[in-house]
């Protein structure tokens, strides 16, 4: 136990420690973030606080762990992650290059053996090795969540509450290996959820500061690289769906913004403001406890996931089946999906609404 606890305390404290440090170095060096119209936030915030999450991280891991190549090919790709996140906030970068960035961040774990070699058919339990269909597997996969947190960062605390819940899941799951590979996942699931959560205590509403792109691009990266490390690595039927359940909410949000741009005709990559927690602010929680409620959901996707483990093949389908069922329900009643936003609230008095509420608080 004693192996756990000590690189998990030393990325506590370091994060803790560190987050105040890098909001100084973040106005020095511009790395801020300006209110505008599609922003709940009314005055300017230092971003870059991801700096902080990955040192903790990175640190705590060299100290405590030995150096194999799976874990030099975690860290090599993180680096690269954050410093496009660097680039991006104190410059700003054309969605290309950012893009090209999160490709490069994502293929350099291949050399270094994370990646996805098989997936499991859900339906008769075989395996499908994919051989050199791998790489781009892998690639797709990171780059994917690593967009999804990216995207989910919208209020204070959301995108590193989602992602620590998320951690702590793969850890959970992870552990019920007992071998080689599920420790070393669980140990930096561990690690990452304890940087986390020193950077949440400046980072929760009102936040003294952002993750930035820094900081959302890097957990996703390695919340992406940890599930194809650990969580993807499992022969069961039901391996294939496991990171994604536990990944739900940010997967999702971005599912349900391409439809609703799809549906109205607008272009896919156009930012909005009718995203899950844009939607519960106007149908009237306040700002914590729209964060406060997202935690709840990722709470119950994670218990559903390391359920969807222990059941059988048929029953995880069922869980499966009901767990779609009320989120497509319950995201259509919000609007997420386009209907309300649609038919009811218009997005310019969505924003007005928002702004009061966080001019409130």
């Amino acid at each position: 136990m004693i192996n756990f606890v000590l690189p998990c305390l030393l990325a506590l404290l370091i994060s803790f420690a560190l987050t105040p440090l890098v909001r100084k170095l973040a106005f020095k060096i511009g790395a801020i973030d300006q209110p505008d119209c599609r922003k709940v936030h009314c005055k300017t915030m230092p971003r870059l606080g991801g700096l902080a999450v990955f040192l903790a991280f990175s640190v705590a891991v060299l100290l405590t762990q030995p150096l194999d190549s799976r874990l030099v090919g975690l860290l090599t790709g993180g680096l690269l992650i954050v410093l496009l996140g660097i680039l991006d906030d104190t410059r700003g970068l054309p969605a290309k290059v950012k893009l090209a960035g999160q490709i490069a961040a994502a293929a350099a774990v291949i050399p270094f053996g994370i990646q996805v070699e098989f997936i499991t058919n859900p339906v008769d339990g075989h395996m499908l090795h994919l051989g050199i269909w791998g790489i781009p597997v892998t690639i797709f996969w990171i780059i994917s969540v690593t967009n999804a947190v990216n995207l989910i960062d919208g209020l204070d605390g959301l995108a590193g509450g989602t992602a620590f819940i998320a951690a702590l899941t793969m850890a959970a799951i992870t552990w019920q290996q007992q071998d080689g590979t599920g420790m070393e996942v669980t140990l930096l699931a561990l690690v990452l959820a304890a940087s986390i959560l020193g950077f949440l205590r400046y980072n929760f509403f009102p936040a003294k500061i952002f993750l930035g792109d820094t900081g959302s691009m890097f957990l996703g990266y390695a919340l992406g690289t940890l599930a194809v490390m650990g969580v993807a690595k499992t022969a069961t039927a039901i391996s294939v769906i496991v990171p994604m359940v536990i990944l739900g909410i940010p997967l999702l949000d971005v599912l349900f913004a391409i439809l609703r741009r799809y549906q109205s005709q607008r272009p896919i990559f156009q930012p909005d403001k009718e995203h899950l927690h844009h939607r519960l602010m106007a149908l009237g929680l306040s700002h914590r406890q729209t964060v406060l409620a997202i935690y709840a959901v990722n709470l119950i996707l994670g218990v559903s996931a390391f359920l969807l483990t222990e059941l059988t093949t048929s029953q995880a389908a069922l869980l499966l089946f009901i767990l779609a069922v009320v989120i497509i329900v319950t995201a259509n009643k919000i609007g997420v999906i386009g209907k309300v936003a649609r038919t009811g609230t218009s997005s310019s008095s969505v924003s007005q609404n928002l702004r009061q509420r966080s001019s409130k608080m």
